[in-house]
Order: structure tokens, then sequence, then C-alpha cells
């Protein structure tokens, strides 16, 4: 169970700016203004709101989510143009959309003329992916025990689903294992560091409590080791940031759950601002066996 107190976020964030502040990133009034901010965030009682929340995995995850996946979603438009550059470089053939969920990519691959196969461990995804690309091939599989032969394809793509292994170890190996000589994998996830914020995807189990899915942190070096071990050569890694813009508009009011953690921000916009832009959003590879 995971206990979520927007009291305990909105200080955390508060330190993480103090530290930046205390680096050197911000001055005098900016230290006061936290200081102060604090202190009237612990005589706000409005605050103290906890939820439990329930850990499930990613199978009842996007069993629930599947029915909205399609929705307005951030990612979409940091994953696609990344993986858009890579895969327009390269010829027609045969592609993995490796935890496909409901073919947003293999859609994309099969208009770019590719033979696609998708694979994912959902089934209620898979179902919206056979009706979106009609005339792919997908399949119920695990990342780390690939229902595809060995050398079968010359492209993988995988895109917002290695945070919720526990091991990148036995997945690469897999990617490693179904790719053909020279061929390509393309990675888009979630940065650690968005991780760490609570960047963990929110579903709404059938009896309506909170639940988020099961999300793991890996470090750009555990990328790194795992594919090494896999005998990948990395051909470009990317950690785009966000733009520093201005702080969010405050808010007064604490938001429902649902919009957890993004909404606490703006309860301490300034604070969120020092800790956010210019941070990675997003972690990208492009590999090569």
């Amino acid at each position: 169970m995971i206990h979520e107190h927007p009291l305990a976020y909105v200080l955390g964030l508060e330190g993480m700016a103090l530290m930046r502040a205390f680096t050197g990133a911000h001055d005098r009034a900016f230290v006061e203004a936290r200081l102060a901010e604090i202190r009237a965030f612990l005589d706000d009682d409005s605050l103290d709101a906890a939820v439990d929340v329930v850990r499930v995995d990613a199978v009842d995850g996007y069993r629930i989510w599947s029915k909205t996946y399609d929705g307005p979603n951030a990612a979409f438009a940091l994953d696609e143009p990344f993986i858009k550059e890579i895969v327009e470089t390269l010829p027609a053939g045969d592609a993995l959309d490796a935890a496909c969920g409901t073919g947003r990519l293999a859609a994309y691959l099969a208009g770019r003329g590719h033979r696609v196969r998708g694979v994912d461990l959902s089934p209620d995804m898979l179902e919206r992916a056979r009706l979106r690309v009609p005339g792919a091939e997908f399949e119920v599989g695990e990342l780390a025990a690939l229902p595809v032969a060995d050398e079968s394809v010359d492209l993988v793509v995988c895109s917002l689903a290695l945070t919720h292994v526990p091991d990148l170890g036995p997945v690469l190996a897999e990617f490693a294992r179904v790719l053909r000589p020279g061929g390509h994998v393309v990675l888009a996830d979630i940065h650690p560091e968005g991780v760490a914020l609570g960047v963990v995807p929110p579903v709404r189990l059938a009896d309506g409590r909170p639940a988020r899915v099961a999300t793991h942190r890996h470090l750009v070096g555990d990328y790194v080791r795992a594919a090494l071990a896999a005998g990948l050569r990395i051909r470009r890694c990317e950690e785009p940031r966000r733009p520093a813009g201005e702080p969010a508009e405050r808010r007064t009011v604490l938001e429902p759950w649902d919009v957890w953690p993004w909404a606490l921000g703006d309860l301490a916009p300034e604070a969120a601002h020092a800790v956010m832009a210019g941070a990675p959003s997003m972690l990208f590879w492009h590999l090569q066996g």
C-alpha cells in the first residue's frame, strides 16, 4: 500500500528547491519565500488529506487503463518525434512493437511499410490494437519471454513500458535475441527523475479505490549495463529537458487524487518550477545489434 500525503509532496518539493538554492541556483529572497511557504503549508489543514493507494501489476493496471489509454497523454507528444526520427531513416522490414498497448506505434510502423508484430501482456490492450491495425499480428506475451523466434525482426520499438519491469537485463537480452544482426532497437520511457517525482500511472479500481501501476526507477547506468550485457551497441541516448518557461499559476484548492502529483506541484509553483524546469522528462535510446 502506498501512502500519498499532499502535504508531504509539497514539502518534498520545497526541500528539493531549497537544496537547489543551497548549491547556488537561487538567492536569499527565494530561500526566505520557501521557508515562509513551508510555515504556511504546515498551518493549512486542507492539506491533511492523505490517500492510501493500491499498487497493481501491469496486467491489472493496463486492463483498467485500456478503456481510456488513447485519450490525451502528454508523453505521446514526447516519445513519437524521437521514435519517428530514428525509424524514418530505416528501410521497411519486420518490426516488433514490444509492449504495443493499443497499437499506437504499431499503426505508425505499418504505415511506414513494416510487417508488424505486436506483443503485450494485456489482452484488453491487444483487443483494441487488433481493431486499430488489422494487418498486423498481435500476441499476448511478456517482455522477458517474447513469443518471437530468434533473429526474426529488423527493428524493435518499445515505449512507455520498461519502467514497469523490475529488471532491464532479461528484457534487453530478449530484444537482442529476436533481432537480426545489424538490427535496431528504439526505446522511450519516463526519465528516472520523473519516476522519482511521482510520474506513475494512476487508475481507479472497480470499487473506486485509487491505484497506481507498479513502476520502477531505472537509472541511465542500468540501461547501459543491460544493453552491453546483451551485446547491443549504444548509438544514441537523449534526455530532453523540460522547457524553463515560467511557474504555473498557483492553485489554492486541493484537487482530487486523480490529478496528483501534477496538481500538487501547482500548490507550490515556484518550488515546483525550481525543481522541474530544465530537468529531463524522458529517456530515449537507439541501440543496434
